[in-house]
């Protein structure tokens, strides 16, 4: 118990697994998870079994609607999620999701008096969500440490993104490295209650792909 605390923003996907069995070695891990207004709990469900997987120190959901917002397939019913690829960012993108989570996860780092946070971005194999890429995070970070006591007093927050520049592949590679059992993941944008995925959306897609590239058996479920 003599690590440092790391707030992790864990969402029950394949990516957000893998950072947290990453920032285990060296942190005392705090999960974040959100109920936000998506369209199902199934990924919710499996943060709760990653979380109690890993041990981490505590995990907390929050509650914020952001389908009372609207705007994407994720928090719209009104809006299907699409099974073949667009053109530009995709209606699966949620405006602002990134930025909100991440703020949270800096109130929360504050109060823990954690100087760490972790989020499984990833900017290479993407659906090319504008809050993923690097200069995203950067931007974060600066803000973060001109907006909060703990950087003004001399104790700055530092953002991790250990997978942003690695392949679905590499991700899925380390890990499996780390103990990580994919079986518990669910990373479909249209997951049944049950959480089994559809197979068709984007998510799922580069799941696949990532799988087959890694030459590693999916474990997803399928519906």
């Amino acid at each position: 118990m003599n690590k440092p605390k790391a707030v992790i923003l864990l969402s029950g996907g394949l990516d957000s697994v893998t950072a947290l069995s990453l920032a285990k070695e060296n942190y005392q891990c705090y999960a974040l998870s959100f109920s936000y207004g998506q369209r199902h709990d199934a990924e919710l469900n499996a943060a709760k079994n990653i979380a109690e997987y890993f041990e981490v120190a505590e995990h907390r959901i929050l509650n914020i609607d952001l389908g009372q917002l609207g705007g994407s397939a994720l928090t719209d019913q009104a809006i299907d999620v699409p099974e073949t690829p667009t053109e530009g960012i995709p209606v699966t993108y949620v405006p602002a999701r990134n930025t909100i989570f991440l703020s949270y996860a800096l109130a929360w780092a504050e109060v823990l008096n954690a100087h760490d946070i972790f989020i499984g971005v990833n900017a290479v194999d993407y659906s090319g969500y504008p809050d993923c890429r690097p200069e995203y995070i950067d931007a974060f970070s600066k803000m973060a440490n001109l907006a909060t006591k703990t950087a003004v007093e001399g104790n700055p927050i530092n953002i991790h993104t250990p997978l942003i520049k690695l392949t679905k592949a590499e991700i899925i590679k380390l890990g499996i490295e780390h103990g990580v059992d994919y079986a518990m993941t669910v990373s479909c944008y249209a997951a049944n209650d049950q959480g089994k995925a559809c197979g068709r959306c984007d998510s799922c897609q580069l799941r696949k792909k990532g799988f087959e590239e890694a030459g590693d058996q999916d474990p997803t479920r399928y519906a």
